[in-house]
């Protein structure tokens, strides 16, 4: 789903979720913190004009000077347009560069240009500008064309600054070219040098390179047979070297273009964002790794609608005097809280009502509490010290520059759900003998209709507290036979010859693999196939995917479950990467079921748990039945509905679960996912993969039935565990 912009076409929701960052990075040379980011962008129609807008947070943006331009495009250029702005902070800190395209499509098509402007500035308000038109300066180009979309980047070993773009001679596809500017950023000290292109020999332009740990990331539109999109090239050093990364990086099939990339403050997380030009829409993207994106567009709002443009930190005095200059129609609101305490994705602000809900980390000191509220730049909120919320709501109060104030009312309570931040669903958990540590496996979700290709896993000593132990599985690094839809995965323990094993099944691509490691936080190895790859015999629906695997206390045999539209199961073989040939049986649940099987032992009776209705149906939820063995028969309960929504704690779309025993103890907990609250139930569609995972008690009754769980936003206790 692509975002709409203009103030007429965003869908508004009362509750709005913003800000995933603590304000606390560095400029390079001032010493000043960065706070706020400036967008420079162009826009459509006759719009090719250098515009720009500022955000507190990198999600909620405004135009500056009622979204008209800030330079005049016939003052600085050769056609009257320019197009694509590229703006950069330099090395000193306190210096601005900017490049654009000079065309004006409006007055000559796409007729191609010859030219590039770059500008300057101290202060982000008068700029110094200079044409470079290079077929005129540099005769060895007199064929070249289409100069389109420059960038420029310090070079630290060469201690310039390198301006590069893509062009071609008319005769063969886009390439880029770079030069080293001049002290005074007016021109170039020499002829432009080859830098890149795409090696299938398609048309490569919009580049936008990156430096992260050490590497250069160069993203770059291109196009394949069946997607125009967004790829990149990785190389050590900034002008040669790179290598294709073989990756569509925008989550969308839709045909897009300008993409740029940027770091949200005091955080990990980068923003992808680019040009869907045929929808006329903007989408903005987010990951950590630089490879694996999610769509955020819910999580996103502007006044304007641009195009082609790049994102820059800047510092409060630098918003403040952009903003002193141009204006700005944003209101006295708040936008979000910067404390790292707080779960940001699950923050509740309604701008109407002026009420907040602020979920907190568990451990958080709620009676000394900063919660750190995110306004414009320019604007003031009191109270600004640490308050104690034990005592209910503190009033703060939003002012602007010209005097206007609004008062919210704001409370905080301690969320122990959802127990991993961010988006993930269809959890695995484990208890490892090895360890003594408890393990979740979850879904990477957020991905454009399930898009995810790669698995993580996270360990807690006490099922509140979780550590990002990594990815253990990369389909399209680390499996030969599929690279896409990594979804829903289990894992089991199994001492084999004085030795802990750890066999992990995944779906991927719609069949199940299975990969084993020495360590529940892997290095996992694939076992080379799928495990399942087609419809049982005589099953002419649904898909492969969801397994469970179940090891019999009584037996000692392990069952490998799957299914969507029909339940499968098999017992598995010594090695647990086959299964023996004869002994598939069809157990599907009747009427009820849809997926996510799920089997646990107790008290001498097998309990086989489902999820019903469809991952996107807020009314997803699960069910159970008890059996007398592993494989059936169902005996179905008169009332077996054992986790759904709470509508009015706004929770929603509750299944796809797993269950923990606490070693040595009657005491079990179910794990699942839910649409993110409190935005999902308004997100249509997409609340199927952006969902949440969360941890509540499972407790039985008298007669060994399971007793319906309230999904809580609360979540659990610590739980300690017996010392060995």
């Amino acid at each position: 789903m692509n975002f709409k912009f203009g103030t007429k076409k965003i869908k508004l929701f009362a509750t709005v979720i913003l800000s995933l960052f603590v304000v606390q990075a560095l400029s390079a040379k001032s010493g000043e913190e960065m706070s706020a980011y400036l967008f420079s962008y162009f826009t459509g129609g006759s719009g090719e004009q250098i515009r720009f807008a500022v955000s507190a947070d990198g999600y909620e943006w405004f135009a500056l000077n009622n979204n008209e331009p800030i330079l005049n495009s016939a003052e600085i250029s050769t056609s009257g347009g320019v197009r694509d702005p590229h703006i950069l902070r330099g090395h000193d800190g306190k210096t601005f560069y900017m490049v654009v395209t000079d065309m004006n499509t409006s007055k000559n098509g796409w007729t191609p240009n010859t030219a590039m402007v770059l500008l300057k500035s101290d202060n982000l308000i008068d700029w110094t500008h200079s044409v470079i038109d290079i077929p005129t300066q540099y005769p060895e180009y007199k064929e070249m064309g289409n100069i389109w979309a420059p960038q420029t980047i310090y070079d630290k070993d060469a201690d310039k600054y390198m301006v590069y773009w893509s062009m071609t001679d008319g005769k063969t596809e886009a390439v880029f070219y770079y030069a080293y500017a001049n002290d005074d950023f007016t021109a170039f000290e020499d002829p432009p040098n080859y830098l890149f292109g795409n090696p299938n020999g398609k048309s490569a332009i919009d580049a936008d390179i990156i430096e992260k740990d050490g590497q250069y990331h160069l993203f770059f539109k291109t196009e394949g047979e069946n997607k125009k999109g967004i790829m990149k090239a990785v190389s050590d050093k900034l002008t040669s070297g790179y290598v294709m990364v073989d990756k569509y990086l925008n989550p969308t099939d839709k045909a897009v273009e300008g993409s740029c990339v940027f770091l949200l403050i005091g955080s990990e997380e980068w923003i992808l964002m680019y040009d869907v030009y045929r929808d006329r829409e903007f989408q903005f993207t987010k990951s950590r790794d630089l490879l694996n994106f999610s769509v955020i567009d819910d999580e996103i709002k502007m006044d304007f609608r641009p195009r082609h443009g790049t994102v820059m930190q800047i510092t409060s005095d630098e918003a403040r005097r952009v903003i002193d200059k141009w204006g700005i129609n944003g209101s006295p609101a708040i936008y979000g809280f910067g404390s790292d305490k707080v779960k940001k994705i699950n923050l509740e602000i309604d701008q109407a009502g002026g009420n907040v809900r602020i979920p907190v980390r568990y451990g958080t000191n709620l009676k000394k509490f900063n919660p750190e509220p995110i306004v414009l730049p320019g604007y003031t909120v009191i109270p600004t010290k640490a308050q104690n919320f034990t005592n209910g709501a503190i009033d703060y109060t939003v002012s602007t520059p010209d005097g206007k104030s609004k008062t919210y009312s704001v409370d905080a309570y301690v969320a122990n759900n959802p127990i991993l931040e961010g988006y993930y669903a269809d959890p695995e958990i484990l208890y490892s003998e090895k360890t003594g540590r408890f393990y979740l496996y979850p879904t990477s979700d957020g991905y454009h209709e399930w898009s995810g290709n790669y698995f993580k896993v996270f360990s807690s000593d006490n099922l509140v507290e979780w550590t990002d132990e990594g990815i253990i599985i990369d389909l399209p690094s680390d499996v030969s036979w599929a690279d896409r839809n990594a979804w829903a995965p289990c894992i089991i323990e199994k001492k084999i010859d004085g030795e802990y094993k750890y066999f992990y099944y995944y779906t991927a691509a719609q069949k199940i693999g299975v990969a084993v490691a020495d360590s529940p936080t892997g290095p996992f190895v694939d076992s080379g196939r799928p495990i399942v790859g087609t419809k049982p015999e005589g099953i002419n629906r649904g898909q492969e995917i969801d397994p469970d695997v179940f090891t019999d206390p009584e037996t000692g045999k392990s069952y490998l479950y799957w299914g969507n539209g029909y339940l499968a199961v098999v017992e598995l073989n010594d090695d647990m990467v086959s299964y023996k040939e004869g002994s598939l049986k069809i157990i599907t649940p009747p009427s009820t079921f849809r997926e996510g099987a799920y089997v646990i032992y107790r008290n001498g009776i097998y309990y086989m748990m489902w999820s019903e209705n469809d991952t996107r149906d807020e009314n997803y939820r699960v069910r159970y039945a008890t059996m007398d063995s592993p494989t059936g028969p169902l005996n179905i309960p008169e009332n077996n509905l054992i986790l759904s929504k709470v509508p009015e704690q706004g929770i929603y779309g509750t299944g796809h679960h797993s269950v923990i025993q606490i070693p040595g103890r009657d005491e079990w907990y179910i794990v699942y996912h839910r649409f993110n609250r409190p935005q999902g139930i308004n997100m249509g569609r997409s609340a199927g993969y952006h969902r949440e995972v969360c941890i509540d008690k499972l407790e039985f009754g008298e007669n060994g039935e399971i007793l319906p769980v309230i999904p809580t936003l609360e979540g659990i206790e610590p739980v300690r565990l017996q010392k060995k």
